[in-house]
């Protein structure tokens, strides 16, 4: 009797890089280990001194913290008391989460297309207006802001509502017409820049992220936070990661990465299949009603998709055997009828 072949999965659920740490992060993390008994740094200096000198801001406009969505946590949290946070209405499915866990209520608005419909945003905060949130590159559909209607719409918004970009997926974007959260952050007093080193630097498992806000604000998100966090080794990881070859290393992957987001996009179009124009490592069908039963089939073929049930399927750029798994599996269920 013969035992069938079992596959491991092809997760492409969770935006994770398909590259593995490399060899000289690990090292920092294993060397590390030996410390386990000590406590980490509470303050996250070093990390906060090597962060400050990469984004040429002093010390005290940064926030270390949990991944960026964890610090949105903090943002959110430590910005009241007004009740109430404006995004858009398909963007991070942790938004509302955290809207709510910090006593706020969400004010979604709905997208234009793929994108954040900034006008109509703009509109949608009032005196009652705690925060917006915006995600560019917006995850799930992967869509960049432009930095002219960027800038138009912080125009409109008054100085006192502070506006929190989450830039998560940062190192991905090409289009040279998005804007940098930096270059914005040092424009304009209420903007807040969150990112992370869990996805292009690939230490989703040590979460740790940063953020980068006006000072007046700086000192009440980082006591929301939780007390020594990010631990010890997170911390290491992320300064040796800011190391000048590690940085070389990642431009490269992130390159690699690119390139085959456009051959996974080309392929899948090629199959009929509407994509949406993507800036991230990941991307987007909007597959409305048909979304679930999609993840379903694909889940049942041994590959795992995030579905947004009504609305569509966010899709992780994996490795080119994952994306060649995938490819095959939509050829397939296009043959079905899908």
């Amino acid at each position: 009797m013969t035992r069938a072949t079992v596959v491991d999965p092809a997760d492409l659920s969770m935006n994770e890089t398909p590259y593995p740490p490399l060899p000289g992060v690990r090292r920092v993390v294993a060397d590390g280990a030996a410390a386990l008994q000590r406590y980490p740094d509470r303050t996250s200096s070093t990390l906060v001194s090597a962060l400050s000198a990469r984004l040429g801001v002093g010390p005290e406009a940064i926030v270390v913290g949990p991944g960026s969505a964890g610090l949105c946590q903090h943002l959110v949290q430590s910005l009241g008391p007004r009740p109430e946070v404006v995004h858009a209405a398909l963007s991070f499915e942790g938004y509302p989460l955290i809207v709510r866990n910090a006593g706020a209520r969400a004010v979604p608005v709905p997208m234009d297309g793929y994108d954040h419909d900034l006008p109509a945003m703009a509109d949608a905060v009032t005196d009652r207006t705690r925060c917006v949130l915006l995600c560019s590159p917006n995850n799930p559909t992967g869509a960049a802001l432009r930095r002219d209607r960027v800038e138009a719409f912080l125009g409109r918004i008054p100085a006192d509502v502070p506006v929190v970009l989450d830039e998560a997926y940062r190192e991905f974007v090409t289009d040279p017409a998005a804007p940098d959260g930096m270059e914005l952050y040092r424009s304009y007093d209420n903007v807040c820049v969150l990112r992370t080193f869990s996805k292009a630097y690939g230490l989703a498992a040590l979460r740790v992220g940063y953020a980068v806000v006006p000072p007046r604000l700086a000192a009440a998100a980082a006591l929301t936070g939780a007390v020594f966090f990010p631990n010890a080794l997170g911390q290491a990881a992320a300064v040796a990661s800011l190391a000048p070859d590690v940085t070389a290393e990642l431009t490269h992957r992130c390159t690699e990465l690119v390139a085959s987001r456009t051959r996974l996009v080309g392929a899948l179009r090629g199959l009929g299949v509407t994509v949406a124009p993507s800036e991230a490592n990941f991307v987007w069908l909007p597959l409305g009603e048909r979304a679930a039963s999609f993840a379903d089939r694909a889940r049942a073929a041994g590959i795992l998709v995030m579905a947004l049930p009504g609305a569509g399927v966010r899709i992780t750029v994996g490795s080119d055997e994952a994306n060649d798994r995938l490819l095959a599996f939509v050829r397939s269920a296009l043959a079905e009828g899908l």
